[in-house]
């Protein structure tokens, strides 16, 4: 695991721990859960009670010691996606594990890191100003086993973002994260559930408008893939689209994902499309054709955008 990654936005995956549970709607069709029973089916793990074994399950998470220096070996730099099989502060994780992950991602400085949580008061816990303490001097121990780097913090070279699906979870994830130190903070609204104002009152200081006030770094957008999949209307990735233009934010869209939107229902009906679907949740048509033939044009044109870059 940790090869070149079909994520759109990321250039490898690394997976330092697997296995993770559900904490919001957006977690419902959850793509590693999907992934998992492929690779990890014939897993065994003890049964506390009986003494037996059983099936390990997705929500059985595992750290992986033998997998913590696997970007030492990546001599050439890229970005790498931090657990994309679980999230790296799952509270089945230790300190002690993450703070390894952590001292390697300051070891193998070449690389940038892009690590996305829906757990961001973990993290605000473990890496707010004045929460240091064991975590930073154990980071730093690890840090010197593998490489004579100073691990200045934040690490330059880790990127920290939230998963948001609605408003809801964005007003209660993004201003933990922007409390968090890190050189970059980032969210991505993936699968868009519902629509996001960056703007509310409320989350104003810590988003995207306003001189002198901590922003965000970088929004990446995208619908839903998989079987089960929930379409998202168009408006709700052109009014975060339209919200990073005029702040100036990089925006970075994803995918439509499973459905492919095809207009109002009264647009369809003028038109006589064949084969399209209403969602009256998101009051639109669309046609299931799968993540590739969707693709990834909004209003007919990439978005792929990144920190860093002119937008």
């Amino acid at each position: 695991m940790g090869d070149k990654s079909g994520i759109e936005w990321t250039d490898a995956t690394w997976n330092p721990m697997t296995g993770c549970s559900k904490v919001s709607q957006g977690c419902k069709h959850c793509y590693a859960e999907r992934l998992f029973h492929r690779a990890y089916g014939r897993d065994r793990v003890g049964n506390a009670s009986t003494g037996e074994e059983r099936p390990r399950e997705f929500t059985d998470v595992w750290m992986h010691p033998d997998r913590i220096d696997q970007p030492l070996r990546w001599k050439k730099p890229r970005r790498i996606f931090v657990n994309s099989m679980s999230d790296i502060f799952h509270e089945d994780v230790t300190d002690r594990f993450m703070a390894d992950i952590f001292g390697m991602m300051a070891a193998a400085h070449w690389h940038q890191f892009q690590i996305l949580t829906k757990r961001p008061a973990r993290a605000l816990a473990l890496l707010g100003a004045g929460c240091m303490g064991f975590f930073q001097d154990h980071v730093e121990e690890c840090t010197a086993m593998y490489s004579d780097v100073d691990a200045r913090w934040p690490l330059q070279n880790v990127w920290l973002g939230v998963s948001v699906e609605d408003q809801a979870t964005a007003d209660e994830r993004i201003p933990l994260l922007m409390q968090t130190p890190a050189a970059v903070r980032f969210v991505s609204y993936e699968p868009a559930l519902g629509p996001v104002d960056f703007k509310l009152d409320h989350l104003r200081r810590y988003a995207i408008e306003g001189d002198g006030v901590k922003r965000l770094d970088w929004i990446i957008a995208g619908g839903e893939s998989g079987p089960r999949a929930r379409p998202s209307h168009p408006d709700w990735f052109r009014s975060v689209r339209d919200q990073c233009a005029s702040a100036g934010v990089p925006f970075f869209f994803k995918q439509w994902g499973e459905w492919a939107p095809v207009g109002t229902l009264d647009e369809v009906q003028s038109a006589k499309v064949k084969h399209a679907s209403f969602h009256p949740g998101v009051d639109y048509c669309f046609i299931r054709v799968g993540k590739k033939l969707a693709g990834r044009l909004l209003d007919g044109r990439i978005h792929d955008d990144y920190p860093g870059e002119k937008t």
